[in-house]
């Protein structure tokens, strides 16, 4: 019984960033799709390509690290690590060690360290029956995924333990915003571990495109207040190149997002499909997205007002331009008729 023995399983840690450098690497062989997935399953995943492995001691054991890609510059260091008791309490101190591990591994290349995304996902496999057996562990489970030593209530247990998903009657996945746990007698895991990279190497972009944005429409909001009448043509050049900046990220970053997302709708591997949906419900993809619209509408207003501001502008000066000219020529007409008058006179 569960109840009376250590539950032996694998622990795999992984933290994506992104890389302040694009490079071109050799492709990674496909994972196979352990769900009856069709023949254009791997051409449709985004596919991770490998930088390379190495291996690590942690607490006296060898832990074995891969360096993967999404390319251009999304890169993801993976721990994977065998554990005689996956409920020992002490293992989200040796989860933590993996993670800053894997963190240092990403500065060999060049990872941006205000942005990451960190993940661990808890694999149980080799057993008989239902996994349901596993389920007396429930505060453990729940506080693994929390990364929480302190006790749980039973209704935050029992929330937790709500986001689940099974495929077939022996497996069970349990997903949070921190972790997930994956049961499966099979020891079939890399399909999930696949989906759950493709959406924190999603969420990562989402984070990074709303900093963006954000650092954006603060300098935009600069340039407004600088604005006076004098350096009106200077401001209003500079406002509307920071401008064009952010359309050129909308259109890259949307088409980006939008291309993913419906690439893995296409699945036909429905196990795949239906996890990465509702991975992207518990990292709340659509209030990422609509928090990034709102900031996309906001640019289009602004980029609205300055053309319109500036159009007026330019109409303006044309306008006084012209009044001038006009000025001009009548001073100039009224020289030409004095001096007529004045050659009459002699």
């Amino acid at each position: 019984m569960a109840e009376k023995n250590k539950i032996r399983g694998n622990l795999v840690v992984f933290v994506v960033g992104q890389s302040q450098i694009q490079r071109t690497l050799k492709q990674m062989e496909q994972l196979d799709s352990l769900r009856s997935a069709p023949h254009y399953f791997g051409a449709i995943v985004p596919a991770q390509k490998i930088i390379g492995t190495e291996e690590r001691t942690i607490r006296g054991q060898k832990i074995g690290f891969t360096v993967k890609a999404y390319m251009p510059d999304v890169i993801i260091a993976e721990a994977a690590a065998e554990l005689d008791d996956i409920f020992n309490e002490n293992n989200l101190d040796f989860r933590e060690e993996m993670a800053n591990n894997c963190r240092e591994i990403l500065q060999k290349h060049k990872v941006r360290k205000e942005t990451d995304e960190e993940y661990s996902v808890w694999c149980v496999g080799g057993y008989h029956g239902s996994p349901d057996t596993f389920l007396i562990y429930g505060d453990k489970i729940a506080g693994f995924l929390k990364s929480e030593k302190l006790p749980l209530d039973e209704k935050e247990i029992e929330k937790t333990l709500e986001i689940s998903i099974k495929y077939a009657q022996n497996d069970l996945t349990i997903i949070d915003w921190d972790g997930a746990f994956v049961f499966d007698p099979q020891n079939h895991f890399g399909s999930a571990l696949e989906m759950f990279e493709i959406a924190n190497a999603q969420l990562l972009r989402y984070r990074i495109l709303d900093n963006e944005l954000e650092q954006r429409m603060k300098r935009v909001n600069q340039l407004l207040k600088e604005m006076d009448g004098k350096k009106l043509a200077l401001k209003s050049r500079e406002i509307k190149q920071v401008v064009r900046e952010l359309i050129a990220i909308r259109s890259a970053s949307v088409l980006e997002f939008e291309s993913t997302e419906r690439d893995i709708k296409l699945i036909g591997d429905w196990y795949s499909a239906r996890l990465y949906d509702l991975i992207a419900k518990k990292f709340h993809f659509d209030e990422w997205r609509q928090r990034i619209h709102l900031k996309l509408d906001s640019i289009e207003d602004i980029y609205s007002m300055i053309s319109e501001n500036f159009n007026v502008s330019l109409r303006a000066r044309l306008e006084n331009i012209s009044l001038i000219g006009w000025l001009i020529l009548m001073v100039g007409w009224f020289i030409l008729i004095v001096f007529e008058f004045a050659n009459l006179a002699k």
